[in-house]
């Protein structure tokens, strides 16, 4: 209450956690615009009680009506970086900067910054049959697991170990095929960058809300998914089962890239200042 009497905002933006709920109520009391980002397909408890009060509430997902008001509904997609978008132009620059083939199918595995140890885990555990497949991994496994991850691979020229990768833009675009955790900025990425995707939702977070975003894909018949516990053993021969099938791969990426949402940011910043001019 008193950041917001102190700061005098015209408008307040909130995207969900214990955080932004005392802020968007108190905005709320003092008539100040509120807009709401939900990020998944599955609202957190903070969005949804704060919903009846919000202005505008922009959505990543369609059929959102379920949990907020239909009148207030904007379908937006999730604000991502815009440079993963025509990323054929870059396909030869990243073959280049990741050192690969470009002759030989390539696998990106990422588990979001920290790394994810099932996805981890999983890789390790099909290090060999991807050498003997002709598979090139671009393999990002956060900090915890980087030294296991160089170590399991030390023999095997097909695979890129990073704990980071600063350049995600090059990395899908050498990607055939891309394993990912299936946080709501991941997917929309993996939209936007029409990869050929395999999903493995976190367990650990509020409410299962990983699942929900890659079923919101597997739904569509965009992206296939693999439960976590399911991982080790299937991850695999999944990966094989879409690098071989072209058809399949090429299915994929068109029906994800159907679900892709283009500059995002900007038209979720347009809302906010037409809210801040209605105020005035």
């Amino acid at each position: 209450n008193n950041i917001i009497t102190e700061f005098k905002p015209d408008a307040v933006v909130g995207v969900g956690g214990y955080a932004s709920g005392p802020t968007l109520r108190a905005a709320t009391r003092k008539k100040i615009p509120v807009l709401i980002q939900e990020q998944n397909s599955y609202p957190g408890i903070t969005n949804r009680i704060l919903a009846k009060k919000a202005d505008k509430i922009c959505v990543a997902y369609p059929d959102m009506e379920t949990y907020f008001p239909k009148e207030k509904l904007l379908l937006t997609g999730n604000p991502v970086r815009q440079d993963i978008t025509d990323l054929s132009a870059k396909k030869q620059e990243a073959i280049a900067f990741f050192g690969l083939n470009s002759e030989t199918k390539t696998v990106l595995v990422i588990g979001g910054s920290l790394g994810a140890r099932t996805i981890n885990l999983s890789i390790k555990a099909h290090v060999e049959l991807f050498a003997k497949s002709n598979i090139q991994l671009i393999w990002q496994t956060g900090k915890a697991f980087f030294e296991e991850a160089k170590q399991a691979s030390a023999s095997y020229s097909n695979v890129k170990v990073f704990d980071f990768i600063k350049k995600m833009d090059l990395a899908y675009a050498a990607a055939d095929c891309v394993v990912s955790r299936a946080g709501a900025l991941s997917v929309s990425e993996l939209c936007l960058a029409a990869k050929a995707s395999i999903l493995i939702p976190s367990p650990n977070v509020a409410e299962d809300h990983q699942t929900k975003n890659a079923m919101a894909l597997v739904n569509n018949a965009a992206a296939l998914m693999i439960k976590d516990s399911d991982a080790v053993e299937k991850l695999g021969s999944e990966v094989l089962d879409i690098v071989r099938n072209e058809q399949k791969k090429a299915e994929l990426e068109k029906k994800i890239a159907a679900m892709a949402f283009q500059d995002s940011a900007t038209v979720i910043a347009k809302e906010v200042i037409a809210l801040c001019k209605k105020k005035k």
